[in-house]
């Protein structure tokens, strides 16, 4: 097999050279680097990384910490974050938070202090005063998605706008009896993302002048199941059922439509339902949605990182703003069946 000095004697440059031309690691100009690459490429070389990370100190890996794969967002995330780091040159170890007990505090204060990553990338984990201690004690850049966490650059959606702007959709087109299935205690333990959209829920409606029904705001397992179930016990009583229903999830409003479906009502005639996500489910059930490209959020933090890894500055708009949705108008929601012509 093919070594570093012969892709040196093919290209004409030192051996030194190809390693900063392969690795990324130091000044090479892009006719150098185009040049090195077409003789590693002709030779059959690829670079060994664990022995330049011997003299560069890099390990050219990147740690994602999140705590489930399970859920269609973290693979989401997981799958656009793969992506951009592969493009980028870079491996990439998962850490999974919630395979069993104790399996946090593994990770923050044994796994990623054994240095053996360039970066971390944290998906939707607030973390306490201690815990982000042990993080920043890795002394490698850290990027979080679903934030925010103090001090740290963060990548995260408007979860109380955009459940404010979900509500206000509805009542634009006349519903007054809004219902609201939240996300169960999952979703609460790290940065109380039921309790945020179901705050912007609220808002809107406090804004509207109007006043929900005790028994239209509940909670649902985050998935189809849980919102089919959840709403099936919503919609179960006539005298107050609602003529709509915002769900906290795109997976929980599919539930809540199965659930219509099931009790021979008709969507959007009898119930308007509307998600949030851009869940690839959405565009089968016709379902209007906002979406939150989470594909999209796994690439910004990988961006984001590598920015930082290189001393430059990230994105202004993950300091104080957030990444952008959305708004995707289907069949699943109407004006209210009493109001039509």
């Amino acid at each position: 097999m093919p070594g570093i000095k012969e892709v040196a004697a093919r290209a004409g440059v030192s051996s030194a050279t190809v390693s900063r031309a392969l690795s990324g690691n130091g000044a090479v100009s892009e006719a150098t680097r185009q040049r090195v690459l077409g003789a590693a490429e002709e030779l059959g070389f690829v670079i060994s990384y664990n022995a330049s990370s011997l003299a560069s100190g890099r390990t050219r890996n990147v740690g994602v910490v999140m705590p489930s794969v399970g859920r269609w967002y973290f693979a989401q995330v997981l799958e656009g974050a793969a992506s951009a780091l592969i493009e980028a040159g870079y491996d990439l170890t998962l850490y999974n938070t919630s395979d069993g007990p104790g399996h946090r505090e593994s990770v923050l204060t044994e796994m990623l202090r054994r240095k053996r990553v360039d970066a971390v990338i944290t998906v939707a984990l607030r973390l306490t005063e201690e815990e982000l201690a042990q993080l920043r004690a890795v002394d490698k850049p850290i990027v979080a998605i679903g934030g925010p966490l103090p001090g740290t650059t963060t990548i995260r959606v408007d979860d109380a706008g955009i459940s404010s702007l979900a509500t206000r959709h509805l009542i634009s087109l006349g519903h007054t009896r809004i219902a609201h299935i939240g996300g169960g205690e999952e979703l609460e333990r790290d940065f109380q993302l039921g309790g945020t959209r179901r705050n912007g829920y609220e808002s809107a409606m406090r804004e509207a002048g109007l006043t929900p029904e005790a028994s239209w705001i509940s909670s649902a397992e985050f998935s189809v199941a849980g919102g089919f179930r959840a709403a099936k016990a919503l919609l179960a009583r006539p005298d107050v059922r609602p003529t709509a229903v915002f769900c906290a999830a795109d997976e929980i409003a599919v539930g809540a439509i199965l659930a219509a479906r099931e009790l021979g009502l008709r969507v959007p005639e009898d119930l308007s339902v509307i998600g949030i996500d851009g869940h690839d489910m959405g565009e089968v059930f016709g379902l209007t949605t906002i979406g939150q490209d989470p594909v999209g959020q796994g690439a910004a933090a990988v961006a984001a990182v590598l920015a930082l890894m290189q001393n430059e500055p990230t994105d202004p708009l993950w300091e104080s703003g957030f990444y952008p949705t959305e708004f995707v108008v289907r069949s699943s929601t109407a004006v209210p069946g009493s109001l039509r012509a």
